[in-house]
């Protein structure tokens, strides 16, 4: 079967420096991430190398200030970055999106001091983050969580004294190798409002990683449980004032939701490359299969729900960088594209066949890796909630 090399996305860029980034990820996309990604799936080897280069190429901090050695480059930019990213490998795009999120409660609420003497690491050194909100009694509910962070004996408020962290989160990307956290935890009373955030040192002492998650896909990209037994640190390192934590969350979960539909949309793009390109290639009857008119409408179809699901992350992601409401849309564009990804890549599976169901070609892990989209940085069932209080309010009680 002859080899069809699929075209990349045609994009639209605001600037020729947009176009220049966009160029330099698909080279490392092509070169140093893909070739390795089946294997690697397989394996579950977490490509950290990977991530230092990222840093390197100054990739892991693209929509930050570059006071701080951030990229300055808008959410529109830097969201298809991700996307060509997960294209190449989902571990590798999530991963970055991740990082990205584990970053914002610092770079949006931190104090000028601490931007100052954490972020130029967190975003340039070779540093990679997690963040850690989710519990095992509390998922959907993040505004349960039961973590405790207590102030340490003679640490007053104001005091710079330190606080003692003691708990568990749960479903931790880069649980157990990340550099950092930044942890949600409960200072005060019940409720979302009794609620700090802290950034915690990943090798402080009483912080330890459980076994990874055993997961039917995304095997590369380590999922743990994260114990805190008493950790300390100092409240230079809360972020924002004590209680706006949830509100921290909050903000940070609206644009972390646009990642996880750019990653959708690269993982349902590479799922139809695929696809087509075994369609193309692939004859029965004495013609190829693409040119009978089933495969032809459902790969027409694929590329038209990829094409819908791009424009509105990227409709959402210009909101944001105009300074205009978009939570709306960045749970419409997660619902839309994370529904996408897992309709194209069913799809993709079908029109390969047998061959879809192998290890043998890829669409078979981008249908188990689509599945996950649907679930973290809140469900799809949480993202209609989120539309509809939008649309009509808070629900009764």
């Amino acid at each position: 079967m002859p080899d069809r090399v699929p075209q990349p996305v045609d994009r639209q860029l605001p600037t020729d420096e947009a176009r220049d980034l966009i160029s330099l990820v698909r080279d490392i996309a092509q070169r140093e991430i893909a070739p390795k990604a089946a294997e690697e799936e397989d394996a579950g080897r977490f490509p950290r190398e990977i991530f230092g280069l990222l840093s390197d190429s100054g990739l892991l901090g693209l929509p930050y200030d570059s006071e701080y050695g951030g990229g300055d480059q808008p959410y529109e930019v830097y969201l298809q970055v991700l996307e060509e990213l997960a294209l190449a490998r989902l571990t590798v795009g999530l991963g970055v999106s991740v990082h990205t999120l584990s970053c914002h409660a610092l770079a949006n609420y931190g104090t000028k001091e601490q931007r100052a003497e954490y972020l130029p690491a967190m975003l340039g050194g070779g540093l990679l983050g997690a963040y850690c909100l989710s519990e095992p009694s509390s998922g959907s509910d993040a505004a349960s969580l039961r973590t405790k962070a207590v102030r340490a004996a003679g640490g007053e408020t104001g005091s710079g004294g330190e606080w003692a962290i003691t708990g568990t989160k749960a479903w931790i990307t880069h649980g157990g190798v990340a550099d950092f956290y930044t942890v949600l935890a409960r200072s005060g009373g019940a409720g979302p409002r009794g609620i700090t955030a802290f950034l915690v040192p990943g090798h402080a002492e009483g912080l330890s990683a459980a076994p990874p998650e055993r997961k039917m896909g995304m095997k590369g990209s380590p999922t743990a449980q994260i114990h805190f037994d008493g950790v300390r640190v100092s409240d230079g390192r809360r972020i924002g004032d004590e209680g706006q934590g949830f509100a921290i969350a909050l903000a940070a979960l609206d644009s972390g939701r646009l990642g996880i539909a750019a990653c959708a949309i690269g993982v349902a793009q590479a799922a139809l490359d695929e696809a087509v390109a075994y369609a193309t290639g692939r004859e029965q009857f004495g013609r190829p299969i693409s040119d009978f008119q089933g495969l032809r409408f459902m790969l027409a179809d694929m590329a038209t729900q990829i094409e819908a699901g791009r424009a509105l992350y990227l409709a959402a992601a210009r909101l944001r960088d105009t300074g205009r409401p978009f939570a709306k849309q960045a749970a419409m564009a997660k619902l839309l594209c994370t529904d996408t990804a897992m309709k194209v890549t069913t799809d993709a599976v079908q029109v390969l066949g047998g061959y879809g169901y192998t290890a043998d070609f890829p669409v078979e892990r981008y249908l188990r890796e689509a599945k996950v989209l649907q679930i973290v940085e809140g469900t799809n069932q949480i993202q209609r909630m989120v539309i509809a209080r939008h649309l009509a309010g808070p629900e009764s009680h």
